[in-house]
Order: C-alpha cells, then structure tokens, then sequence
C-alpha cells in the first residue's frame, strides 16, 4: 500500500475455523503466542547492529468477525478480544452482514457496542478527519464511526 509516499507492505493472516471446536478453552492462545512472538522478534531486530533491512511482520490490526447469527457477542468473542485488546487494534465487523435487513443490523451494532462497552474491550476509534478534507470525505468518515 502507498499513499502520500509512505510505502506499507501489508499481510493478512487468516484464521480460519477459529472458536468452532466443541471446546474452545483458550482457543485464541495460538494467536496471542504470534503476536508476541512477531512484537519480540522485531524488537531484537531493532536492538541490534543491522537495522537496514528489518522485516516488520507485526500486527497491528486485528478485523474480527462477529457472526450475524445469535444475538450478540459470543463468550469465546469476548474472551479473544479480551485476550487481544491491549497488543492489537481490533475492528469488530459484523460478518454477512447483506444477509440481514438494515433494522438488524442496526439492533446488532447496537447489542454489540453494549456489550464491547460492557466487558470493558477496547477497540480501534477511527482518528477524526483533517478539517481541510472535501465535505463528501467527512460524510463517509461519520457514516464509518
């Protein structure tokens, strides 16, 4: 990704089948275990003598799917985003979500702010626009938030 001249090589780990095992004790510990590992192995890079070529393989977003099905946050949701909220930025997004009508939606967001706000999980707050953007550009950036 490149914009105003800044260069970002992005990865995208998937994490597929995540929370469908019959028990899912700790089932995001694999994931936090990478997290650390990338946010360790990259500060040893940054100790070191030879800082030209460092890799910078952390993560720094995490995009959580919350399933349109239910009514809410599961307990292995909250428990992961928990798990998650102090090493990563989480974007909780609403998986399927055009396999619901607008008014679902709606009342979902809603039960899901509630409960992110209930549990105490922090997630990713967009920044606020610049004032000198477009009136169209602070339309979308307040429809996003």
């Amino acid at each position: 990704i490149e914009e105003k001249g800044v260069k970002l090589k992005l990865t995208i780990v998937d994490t597929p089948g995540f929370g469908d095992a019959v028990n899912n004790t700790e089932c995001w510990k694999p994931i936090t275990d990478y997290i650390d590992q990338q946010f360790e192995q990259y500060f040893r890079d940054e100790s070191g003598l030879n800082r030209k070529n460092i890799q910078d393989n952390r993560v720094h977003c995490c995009l959580y799917f919350i399933s349109p099905f239910g009514h809410g946050l599961r307990p292995v949701d909250v428990e992961f985003m928990k798990a998650l909220h102090e090493k990563v930025n989480i974007v909780p997004l609403i998986a399927k979500a055009d396999c619901l009508i607008p008014s679902e939606i709606r009342k979902l967001k809603e039960r899901i702010r509630e409960e992110i706000d209930k549990f105490g999980i922090k997630v990713y707050q967009f920044p606020e626009c610049d004032s000198d953007e477009d009136e169209e550009f602070k339309q979308q950036d307040r429809e996003l938030k």
